[in-house]
């Protein structure tokens, strides 16, 4: 009798269990969290990805070390789309449909961006802190994504307001075409800096992403010979425009967004590296003033991690997904971590304010400029 009775109890623990599991949110176990990622491991932005990367993975193995989530260990599955946004789709489709991870972190680029859109809005799954600052990320509101760095748009804006404050009139802009989600943001943003200034473009320079002919472009930046130039473009694009341009004896004063901001840009461009500007989305990763660069320093020495602005981008965005996951609490679930996210009104990082709402998902708006000084290092 007693034996049946155990074995009665024994079924109906089992299937409790099973409901238990079968209930779960997908990524979620007893002891971790499955996180997914579609990056370009390889590809153009390879050496920007490996920095920031490291500084993502380097913060989670810190807070891992220390007992992880609610007793929950951080695991990050990262898929490679070499910078293709169709491979980015794909990925996303995988990771979600297959691997069922949680939730998705820190995608790179905003065409990649865009294509995993669909994919996270049939199964309603979070993207956290994608490594893009399109306004097509903010506006509208997509309830899944929550940024964290600042607008592209507002990078510009930066600039021309910088430029115009030091006299220097002359502006021109050299961008993606406008079929480009990046295209247009820097087309975008230019425009309503000139306009907010009342200054007349010096000249509008378009050439595609893909195969661009350099040497013709920096020929037609040269002859129009503006005293700054800003470039809105990424990666080996970006390097190579800006020697070519140096190679014919362009002097103008070249400024260039966050999404080139790593040390892998720098040995790059190699002696064309000082005097280029770079807009910034963090704060400094070698200054010591904010906890922030405290922590993230700290976290360098035992991880061995790349000291850089990409680096700090990674690291900032791990940091905001935790703080998501921790105040979604034990019972952690797709939907939990939304509320949660949009309950992080003015949160101080340690340095760099983040705030969400059920109407904004912007996060920072964080943006100061750098210039590359003659020992490759970025100067404030």
């Amino acid at each position: 009798m007693k034996r049946a009775i155990w074995a009665r109890m024994l079924a109906c623990l089992c299937l409790a269990a099973t409901f238990q599991v079968a209930g779960a949110e997908d990524g979620v176990s007893d002891g971790a969290i499955l996180i997914g990622q579609t990056i370009g491991v390889t590809g153009p932005l390879a050496g920007t990805v490996k920095e920031m990367n490291e500084g993502a993975q380097a913060y989670f193995a810190h807070v891992n070390k220390q007992g992880g989530i609610h007793g929950r260990r951080i695991e990050l599955r990262t898929l490679d789309d070499q910078d293709v946004p169709e491979k980015a789709a794909a990925n996303a489709r995988t990771l979600i449909e297959s691997e069922k991870v949680f939730a998705l972190f820190q995608s790179r680029g905003t065409p990649q961006t865009l294509a995993i859109l669909p994919e996270i809005g049939v199964r309603k799954v979070p993207l956290i802190a994608p490594s893009t600052g399109a306004e097509s990320l903010h506006v509208p509101l997509n309830r899944l994504v929550f940024n964290v760095r600042a607008k592209y748009q507002d990078e510009v804006i930066k600039a021309i307001e910088h430029f115009n404050t030091l006299g220097m009139k002359s502006i021109g802009l050299l961008t993606y075409e406008q079929d480009d989600a990046l295209g247009i943001d820097g087309v975008n943003g230019f425009n309503k800096g000139m306009t907010q200034f009342k200054l007349t473009p010096a000249v509008i320079e378009i050439f595609p992403r893909v195969k661009p002919d350099v040497d013709a472009v920096a020929k037609k930046l040269i002859a129009a010979n503006p005293t700054a130039l800003i470039i809105v473009s990424s990666g080996v694009n970006t390097v190579n425009v800006i020697k070519a341009i140096r190679a014919g004896g362009g002097r103008m004063q070249i400024m260039t967004l966050s999404n080139n901001a790593s040390q892998d840009f720098i040995q790059s461009l190699g002696k064309d590296a000082a005097g280029v500007m770079v807009s910034q989305i963090t704060p400094p990763p070698t200054s010591s003033v904010t906890g922030l660069g405290k922590e993230f320093q700290s976290v360098a020495k035992t991880s061995g991690m790349t000291v850089s602005y990409a680096a700090m981008e990674g690291f900032i965005s791990a940091k905001v997904l935790v703080e998501g996951l921790r105040r979604s609490g034990r019972n952690l679930t797709r939907e939990g971590l939304i509320r949660a996210m949009e309950g992080m009104q003015r949160v101080d990082i340690g340095g760099v304010m983040i705030s969400y709402g059920e109407r904004d998902h912007s996060g920072s708006d964080f943006v100061e400029l750098t210039l590359i000084g003659k020992d490759g290092r970025y100067v404030r």
